[in-house]
């Protein structure tokens, strides 16, 4: 029983090391083509501005004689964008902001760009890129391919589209009371917080909890009203009543749900279960029973057993020569190499052996 606990427990730890590689792999992967998307979506802009630099500078040098660039095979798309620009890579998680404080159907204003100082509201909140679009702001032609011309049903190879617009670039227009006046008027707010008290939301809502506050007033910035969904039934569908009705009441005489359902989601023999049949433990106990019985008793030959008692007597022989201690013989050739072999005494050490030879006379 034992080995099964053992087992269980490795296999645990060796799938929970592995998941967590599996994670560091998936993380660095997610890094690396993060870095290489926006690497990608930078130069994509980049070499666009530096050929319409180059554009304008020829035409204003060449003059009359500058080149007819919305002709032959750009004569329709001439000036258009790419749709690879209207998705701006994700930022990485530990760059992203923790409260996202636009969501759709806010009143934004425009602070840089060429659209500075408009006014109008976001269609769509991208809060991976931390940018929105915003209606009839920042527009720009986006090349159409081929197979989107049959599925739209467009004629031509360019529609005008909103391109995205950071979260720095803009900020929010509230209607403002003022105390003096009375009267209501638009004001842009500079700085904004999330704070509480946090709301519960409709499962078809995508308004965070947090509530949204203008900095150092404390009014609070309300969130667009959504429109709940219109569900309607359908043939297939489940009746409400039906939904709606208990047929589950906890209880702890009996448990919620089969002792079988166990074996539905786990092996009945796998390393990673934890609980099993009593058959199956009895059975494992016995196991470890019949182990421990075996390695007490061994089954010797006639042949092994007197190998193990003559080893059993040298044994004993050699512990009994080690209890008696050495033989007079060895003593006495012991002492004989002492007195050949002894080391003669300096003055001092003689002058200390008289002394201590007087001294036990006297006592004596």
């Amino acid at each position: 029983m034992q080995r099964v606990i053992q087992r269980t427990a490795s296999a645990r730890k060796q799938a929970i090391r592995r998941t967590n590689k599996i994670h560091e792999r998936q993380e660095l992967l997610d890094r690396v083509g993060i870095r290489r998307a926006r690497k990608d979506y930078g130069g994509t802009l980049s070499s666009q501005f530096q050929a319409a630099r180059k554009a304008r500078w020829e035409d204003w040098e060449k003059g009359p004689l500058a080149p007819m660039r919305d002709s032959g095979l750009e004569q329709t798309t001439y000036g258009g964008q790419g749709g690879n620009l209207l998705h701006p890579p994700a930022l990485p998680k530990h760059e992203q902001r923790r409260h996202v404080l636009f969501a759709e159907g806010d009143r934004v204003c425009v602070m840089r760009g060429r659209d500075q100082g408009k006014i109008s509201v976001i269609q769509q909140v991208n809060r991976a890129s931390e940018t929105v679009l915003i209606k009839d702001v920042n527009m720009g032609d986006v090349i159409i391919p081929e197979w989107a011309k049959d599925r739209a049903g467009m004629q031509g190879d360019t529609a005008p589209q909103p391109f995205p617009v950071s979260f720095d670039d803009i900020r929010h227009v509230i209607p403002v009371q003022d105390t003096e006046t009375g009267k209501t008027q638009q004001v842009i707010v500079q700085h904004a917080y999330a704070a509480g008290p946090y709301t519960e939301r409709g499962e078809h809502s995508k308004l965070p909890r947090y509530t949204r506050y203008v900095s150092g007033m404390d009014i609070e910035i309300p969130w667009p009203l959504e429109e709940e969904p219109v569900i309607t039934d359908g043939a297939m569908d489940t009746t409400r009543m039906a939904a709606e009705t208990i047929t589950f009441t906890p209880t702890l005489a009996q448990p919620p749900m089969p002792s079988s359902v166990i074996d539905e989601l786990r092996n009945k023999y796998s390393r990673f279960r934890t609980r099993h049949d009593p058959e199956y433990l009895k059975a494992k106990m016995m196991e470890d029973y019949r182990t421990e019985y075996r390695e007490t008793v061994s089954m010797m030959t006639p042949k092994t057993e007197a190998k193990n008692m003559k080893i059993a007597q040298w044994a004993e022989q050699n512990k009994a020569k080690v209890e008696a201690g050495l033989t007079q013989a060895s003593l006495n050739f012991i002492a004989k190499h002492l007195e050949t072999h002894a080391i003669p005494a300096s003055s001092k050490q003689r002058k200390t052996a008289k002394k201590s030879k007087s001294k036990s006379k006297q006592a004596a």
